[in-house]
């Protein structure tokens, strides 16, 4: 799968917090196997994993059980969001439910995979994430755009300027930033700088934040 395991620069840190213990060892073992990642660091539980953030260096990436004891997983994401917000989470459930989608993109979630999803796709998925991109499972990005059709908000499609618009577009069909500055024939470092300017004005921190705000506001 040359793809999914393309090269990165340096080798990056990856923790899992799941509390079956089985899919837990299957999932760290197939990750920490992927060229490029290190999976070093997988907890039973939020609190351990927040513990460990207090001591350790934070993780690149965390993937993240929703229905953990104690703290749950959306819950244990904005906490980590608040203690690293350079680090991505990744949401893996059984959960395909509405509100749970909504609420794990509110609390930060870069991604939301099943956890039926195949090995294949999850390694693309830590490879995506890696690269500035928001892997989402099909099945769950149909069921967030008919979430989103039915919710109502205020409306101000000109509160971002055109190129930003079209920007925000690549950033709701899930393109990376190279993608899109590729697209729009611009450097990666302007694309960089429009998106804080499209957090800004939206009044958002994360990209799922900003999908969610863009098609909730019905802003493209």
């Amino acid at each position: 799968m040359p793809n999914a395991r393309a090269h990165l620069e340096e080798a990056k840190e990856l923790w899992v917090v799941e509390d079956d213990a089985l899919y837990r060892k299957t999932i760290s073992s197939l990750l920490h196997d992927v060229e490029g990642i290190h999976c070093d660091h997988a907890f039973g539980r939020c609190e351990d994993a927040l513990r460990a953030l207090d001591t350790e260096p934070a993780p690149d990436v965390i993937l993240m059980d929703l229905g953990l004891p104690g703290m749950n997983g959306i819950e244990g994401t904005r906490k980590v969001r608040e203690i690293s917000p350079a680090t991505r989470v990744i949401i893996l459930t059984i959960h395909e439910d509405n509100e749970k989608i909504f609420d794990a993109l509110c609390a930060g979630a870069s991604g939301y995979l099943l956890k039926s999803s195949p090995p294949d796709e999850i390694e693309r998925a830590m490879m995506e994430v890696l690269k500035g991109g928001a892997p989402i499972n099909a099945q769950i990005a149909r069921k967030m755009l008919a979430m989103f059709t039915h919710l109502t908000g205020p409306r101000n499609p000109s509160l971002l300027t055109q190129r930003e618009r079209e920007i925000l577009k690549g950033m709701v069909d899930g393109l990376t930033k190279k993608q899109i500055a590729e697209q729009l024939i611009l450097s990666y470092h302007t694309i960089d700088t429009h998106i804080k300017n499209i957090y800004a004005k939206l009044q958002v921190h994360t990209r799922g934040g900003a999908v969610a705000k863009a098609l909730n506001d019905h802003l493209l």
